[in-house]
This record gives C-alpha cells, structure tokens and sequence, in this order.
C-alpha cells in the first residue's frame, strides 16, 4: 500500500511592513521582473541595476503603510511566496499595487489567495470598489483580474506604463478564508 501524499499546507496571508526583509526582496523581485518583461518586448535587453533602483526609489514612504494602505506577504510553510498592497485612493475607493508571486510559487494558489485577501483588506480599509492598472503584455495578471470578477474600465490616471484599467465591486467579504 501507498503513503498517500500528503495535502499542501495552506497558504498563510498576513500584512507585513514594507521595511521588512522579505518585502523588500519581494518588491525589489517584482520590479525587476516587470521591467525586464518591459524593456525585452520594448527595447530587446534586460533592465539595469541602474533602473531597478530608479524604480524602487519612486515608491515614498509610507506608500503601502497604515491607515490607508498594506503591503500583504503570502507563505506557505514558512516559505515566502509573494505579496500584494492595497492603498486607498479615497474614502470609497482602493486600489491594487505590486500584486506578485515568484516564478518557482506559481500556479498553486498563492495569486487567488493574495487577490482575495486584498479584497477583504480593501473592504475593512472602508473601500466600496477596487482598482487597478496593468500592462497588456502581463498576460497572466489580466486573466487572473478576469477571473476574479475585475472588469475593464477607463483610465482613472495617467501615470506611465499603465495600458488597462479595472476594477472590482466590493460585496460582503466577511467569509472569504484567507489560508487557501
């Protein structure tokens, strides 16, 4: 007889300060993933140690800190697996920031959790709707948005980089479990 395998730990969310050594890593690994992505489809090459810290460096702080805004870290077993913040925009509006999972976590939950876990966090924050941008090349971000209930609006800034926009009603989230 076979030792069935045993059930994947559950996913662990928790807000974390963007101080911290894993959210720095974290952060620092979204950035460089996202500009690589950028300048390869744009420019053929990886981005820079230069742009990377650039990019890191426009982020003030406090940016997804209490009262309006956290940085939410996902591990399973102890393990770090990626993070999301969420940051009010105004009183009846938050918005999606540096939603992230690294390549070696991917395609076991850890997305979905974080996302609803930004919902239930967006809602307590008092947020009646949530937004975000992304690019069209961040294939994977528009389906996981899409399948999450994220509806296409229109540009609710004009900041560079962004190509879409979407946003999400907030119902009641008492319920959702966030340990997946």
């Amino acid at each position: 007889m076979k030792d069935a395998a045993a059930p994947p730990l559950p996913w662990d969310v928790a807000v974390e300060s963007v101080d911290s050594a894993d959210a720095r890593a974290l952060l620092r690994e979204y950035y460089t993933e996202v500009a690589d992505r950028y300048y390869a489809l744009h420019e053929n090459r990886r981005s820079t140690s230069e742009e990377i810290e650039r990019g890191l460096a426009e982020y003030p702080p406090g940016y997804l800190a209490p009262p309006d805004g956290v940085l939410l870290v996902a591990r399973r077993g102890g393990d770090v697996a990626g993070c999301v913040g969420v940051r009010l925009l105004d009183a009846r509006t938050a918005e999606l920031k540096q939603m992230f999972v690294r390549a070696a976590r991917r395609g076991r939950g850890a997305a979905g959790v974080l996302l609803v876990a930004a919902e239930r966090v967006a809602a307590e924050l008092g947020a009646e709707r949530l937004r975000l941008d992304t690019r069209l090349d961040l294939v994977e971000a528009l389906a996981l948005y899409r399948r999450h209930g994220f509806t296409e609006i229109a540009p609710y800034h004009d900041e560079g980089y962004a190509e879409i926009f979407f946003e999400k009603r907030l119902g009641d989230l008492s319920g959702s479990d966030l340990r997946g």
